[in-house]
């Protein structure tokens, strides 16, 4: 697949695309992504435009670690996101990712002019694998426990990069039966702790195997930015793992992934950008 259709808007694969992080939410992990006013939330968009953005991702609901996603209804997350769809698509000729879980917000945040849903549950919330069917939109899935584990939970894997690959690509069976066509699903292995369940040291085998992801031949979001696995290994706060971000980004990349999510979107296009060119060297 080299070329994706969002709702009109084409998302070329023949490079690696950057996807900006707008939260929209008072609790996630970074403060640094954290808007919460329309004209906040717009000039930080004017600034990932000029930044090089080419996905804009918006979220109405915190899955940083510890947070509780029953505490924020579909109705809470729809008053969240809604707004900011309809002035990104009005305003910006960029395409426009939903990052939810809720059938609801799928189903209206499509009719708003959302061109990509990207669920981090991968479909598994009641009334989510039909809603995406019949929004028509590529869908993202990602790997994750689901729902927030219990304090103290932790992971086991024998190969926690195949176990993850066949988890998406049961996934994809799952969809082609509920209607969604092959050609519409981009996959995410979900890097992180807390509901995308993984330890450190599992983050950072998933990465050193992304390969295997790639060559299921569907296009591969990687979202790594500023996660808590590199605080781990680096013992710096969130706040301080650009470099870091950077460095997992080019990994991933040169893994093969299609898409790069990020907080920090002129740096990343920097680092793609020198990959592509030395790699289109003679």
């Amino acid at each position: 697949m080299t070329r994706l259709d969002c709702a009109g808007r084409t998302l070329d694969f023949s490079r690696t695309r950057i996807m900006g992080i707008l939260n929209i939410t008072p609790d996630s992990f970074y403060s640094g992504s954290r808007y919460q006013d329309m004209d906040t939330i717009l000039r930080i968009a004017d600034t990932m435009i000029n930044d090089g953005v080419d996905v804009f991702d918006v979220g109405g609901e915190s899955t940083r670690p510890g947070a509780d996603g029953k505490l924020v209804t579909g109705e809470m997350e729809l008053e969240r996101v809604l707004p900011v769809v309809e002035a990104l698509n009005a305003r910006f000729d960029k395409v426009i990712s939903v990052d939810t879980s809720s059938a609801l917000v799928m189903t209206e945040a499509a009719k708003a002019g959302a061109g990509i849903i990207n669920d981090v549950r991968a479909l598994h919330r009641e009334g989510a694998l039909q809603a995406a069917a019949q929004t028509g939109l590529p869908i993202v899935l990602m790997h994750s426990l689901v729902d927030q584990p219990e304090p103290g939970f932790v992971p086991c894997y024998d190969d926690v990069a195949s176990e993850v690959c066949q988890y998406l690509l049961n996934r994809v069976s799952d969809c082609e039966i509920a209607g969604i066509s092959r050609d519409r699903i981009i996959l995410d292995p979900g890097f992180g702790g807390g509901m995308f369940g993984k330890t450190p040291k599992q983050n950072l085998s998933l990465l050193k195997h992304l390969d295997r992801l790639v060559e299921s031949g569907f296009p591969v979001l990687a979202g790594l930015s500023r996660k808590s696995f590199m605080q781990v290994q680096l013992d710096k706060p969130a706040a301080g793992l650009l470099p870091g971000s950077l460095a997992v980004a080019l990994m991933a990349a040169q893994a093969g992934a299609r898409i790069i999510r990020v907080h920090d979107v002129a740096e990343t296009r920097d680092v793609v950008t020198m990959l592509e060119a030395v790699q289109q060297a003679e």
